[in-house]
């Protein structure tokens, strides 16, 4: 399965409109600790790694490009799958092989997210805190078996969005605002690589 999702950042209005009708499903607090090498071997390619309460995911664009509106990823779960992609050797602790491959944890964040579920549609409300700031923002996401789905899935999450009369504008995720804000030169060669693009 893939996510396809776009972020917003709401005020209290859109939140409440939303997620009116939508099943309240569960707040939960995790943190997140997201590495990379030090010429940014991953987060110049949009990939993301992270540890996620002790278990490591990998974020894998399905499209690449800053024009883009909506965002859609493969999530691998398994760390066996996720040392296959980066090339680790087999058979290690994963944190090993992030010490042998000189991999860093370059951004750690807390989130406070509300879950809710309308009909097919994930819905995230989001209240980041990082060391020197903090950031709020939500997001509408649909799960999509293929790559083919993406299209169909991108015109459903758009249709909600102006549904609930939500600004539709491009919005920078939670760590690449850090990256912006705390780690200028990180954000700048992302910028150069038409990773991200200045909004």
């Amino acid at each position: 399965m893939s996510e396809v999702e776009k972020k917003f950042i709401l005020s209290e209005s859109d939140m409440g409109r939303l997620t009116e009708g939508a099943d309240f499903l569960q707040e939960k607090v995790f943190t997140d600790t997201y590495y990379d090498t030090t010429d940014f071997i991953l987060t110049s390619k949009d990939k993301w790694l992270r540890s996620r309460a002790g278990r490591f995911e990998l974020k894998l664009p399905l499209y690449q490009g800053a024009e883009r509106m909506i965002y859609a990823y493969d999530e691998l779960e398994n760390e066996e799958d996720i040392k296959k992609v980066l090339g680790f050797e087999m058979g290690k602790s994963f944190s090993d092989s992030l010490a042998d491959n000189m991999y860093f944890p370059f951004c750690i964040c807390k989130t406070t997210r509300r879950k809710y579920k309308s009909g097919d549609f994930n819905i995230d409300l989001d209240a980041v805190e990082f060391k020197e700031f903090a950031y709020s923002l939500g997001e509408i996401e649909l799960m999509v078996n293929d790559k083919s789905e993406v299209k169909e899935a991108t015109e459903k999450i758009m249709a909600l969005a102006e549904e609930k009369r939500l600004k539709i504008a491009p919005v920078r995720g939670k760590v690449i605002e850090y990256l912006k804000r705390i780690r200028p030169e990180h954000y700048q060669v992302m910028l150069k690589l038409g990773v991200v693009k200045e909004i």
